[in-house]
Order: structure tokens, then sequence, then C-alpha cells
């Protein structure tokens, strides 16, 4: 593995991490598990997109969550910009749950 990929996989687990720290306040599953994020992609010189959605286009956290997202990632050092954009294409469903969440939240 070179230099560029080892920082760039070591870039990626942090925002993973990150995104891992951001709750939908009415569920107990961090966004990740629950599988509200569909792409984490580091460009050069260490842009991060994050492509994402929420549980519901009437989301009450639909405000917080993203600007949550962005501000998580923004701390981690050495990210220089940050672009979270939300689609609702496709839509979210409980099929894109970790097998973790649907245990922690009973629906398996």
């Amino acid at each position: 593995m070179s230099e560029v990929q080892q920082s760039e996989t070591t870039l990626r687990d942090k925002v993973l991490e990150a995104i891992k720290n951001v709750y939908d306040p009415e569920i107990p599953v961090d966004i990740y598990e629950l599988g509200l994020i569909y792409e984490i992609n580091i460009h050069p010189v260490n842009s991060v997109y994050i492509l994402m959605t929420l549980t519901s286009p009437n989301c009450p956290a639909a405000e917080t969550i993203p600007a949550e997202v962005e501000e998580n990632i923004k701390k981690i050092e050495g990210v220089n910009d940050v672009n979270v954009e939300i689609t609702f294409d496709p839509p979210y469903s409980q099929d894109m749950m970790s097998e973790a969440a649907k245990l922690e939240l009973g629906f398996l």
C-alpha cells in the first residue's frame, strides 16, 4: 500500500468514526448502522464528500443530523473541506440497517 493510500485509508477510518458518533435523536443507533450513509468519498487534498439520506423527508432532525455530520468530520485533523449532500433516491427503508442496528431495535 502506498503512502497516499495509507493516509486515505486512515482518513476514511477517522471519517467513519466521526459519522458513527452521530445519532438520530429518536433512535438509539448511530446513523451509519441505520444505513443513512450512502457514500463516503475522500478527494485529493483531504476533501470529504458524504452522500446520505434521512429516515424520512419530514425527519424532525433534517437540519441537525447533516450539520452534526459535517461538524464532526471538520474536527478531524487534516480535513480541508466537507460536503454533505442529502438525497432521497433511493428512499430509505429498514432493509438498509445493519444486522447490529436491527438487533438493537428488536427487528431480529
